[in-house]
């Protein structure tokens, strides 16, 4: 193409060539450019570079019994006072890090990278989760505290306390309560929290120990590590009659009471399939569901044409709960997958082409199973 460009420029202007052969000016005008010849420069010499001589002589200086635990400010110091130049106390510095010598002095701790917690439960009283939130008071400045515990598989909050500071002794207290109220074989029970002073200190971590009940954390600054937790706070803090203050300690408690004995008994939980905390808790789904197949049963029996997937099914709670699900590794299949022509010919036999998806064969979100897999939640 450059060529016939090249070629044509006698007879017609060389921007007609180029538009006419599609050819860019840039590159027409940067072919034609003489190739430059690469310049080969001599090293470029530095008049403040040490010699290898001053280089030994700082090395050995920085080798000497004398000097060997002394920092370079103090070693340059030193031979200042006895009427010794050698370099300045960064060429010290220089030749330390050149030689790998330079570090911190002082022993380092080393933190680990923190593990992702991995919680799952089958049935209640399995695992549960708390944690710490706190309310406006009175005045500016004023908070009160409160604990909440719920047990992961069901939602039922299990124990609350309402305390005007966050406190070890306090959660440790409260917990051992907590499970002699619900009569609980400790040693059966994981207790999930995240990192903060109260579920950290001596008191309660003893506790735990003592009692045999098994602790996992969250990261820190994670707090999707514990999601449930921070849910149901929120699931607290946005009811309509809920404070912007509260007046006094026995204010917080009795509006927490009625909330919380809502939440137990009559909050119909998404997460529970519209079931209530209490329902899962106490083993009463069946029961319950049966009542609503019976509803739903009725209602189909009446009006058919109103349900176009057909009989409605009463869904359940999920089996399992789990924080950090880990899902198992697919097991490849050794059998290849049959091949089907997503774009059949018109004139093919109708058993090569691929059969239509009817609606009942797409996936549903209802029926992905039972299992609940939380990652990120709030």
């Amino acid at each position: 193409m450059i060529e016939q460009v090249l070629s044509a420029h006698s007879q017609i202007p060389l921007e007609v060539a180029c538009d006419a052969l599609r050819v860019s000016r840039t590159t027409l005008y940067r072919t034609l450019q003489p190739k430059k010849v690469p310049v080969i420069r001599a090293p470029r010499r530095v008049p403040r570079k040490l010699s290898d001589t001053d280089r030994e002589a700082i090395v050995e200086v920085l080798h000497d019994e004398r000097f060997v635990d002394q920092p370079p400010g103090e070693i340059v110091a030193a031979l200042l006072t006895a009427g010794i130049y050698l370099a300045s106390v960064r060429t010290f510095y220089r030749i330390l890090a050149w030689m790998d010598e330079v570090r911190e002095r002082r022993a380092q701790r080393r933190h680990p990278a923190p593990i992702k917690p991995v919680v799952r439960a089958t049935a209640p009283n399995q695992v549960w989760t708390w944690d710490i939130t706190k309310v406006a008071g009175p005045s500016a400045g004023v908070f009160y505290y409160v604990y909440v515990m719920i047990d992961l598989f069901s939602r039922y909050v299990v124990g609350w306390m309402i305390a005007q500071r966050e406190n070890g002794t306090l959660a440790a207290q409260w917990l051992r309560e907590t499970i002699e109220a619900r009569d609980v074989e400790p040693s059966g029970l994981q207790l999930h929290n995240d990192c903060g002073a109260p579920m950290t200190s001596a008191t309660f971590t003893t506790l735990c120990v003592t009692l045999g009940v098994a602790q996992s954390f969250s990261r820190p600054h994670v707090s999707d590590d514990n999601p449930f937790s921070e849910s149901q706070f929120k699931t607290m803090k946005y009811q309509p009659d809920f404070p912007a203050r509260f007046g006094s300690l026995l204010h917080v408690r009795a509006w927490m009471e009625e909330f919380f004995g809502w939440h137990n008994d009559a909050h119909h939980h998404a997460g529970l399939c519209m079931f209530t905390p209490a329902d899962v808790y106490f083993g009463r789904v069946e029961d319950v569901a049966q009542r609503r197949q019976c509803a739903l049963d009725e209602a189909y029996a009446a009006h058919p044409e109103r349900f176009v997937k057909g009989r409605p099914i009463v869904r359940r709670p999920p089996q399992e709960v789990c924080i950090n699900h880990v899902p198992p590794p697919a097991i490849p299949s050794s059998e290849p997958p049959p091949a089907v022509s997503l774009c059949p010919s018109p004139t093919a036999p109708r058993s090569d082409r691929a059969e239509p998806v009817s609606r009942a064969a797409k996936p549903n979100f209802r029926d992905r199973g039972c299992t609940i897999h939380v990652d990120t939640f709030r």
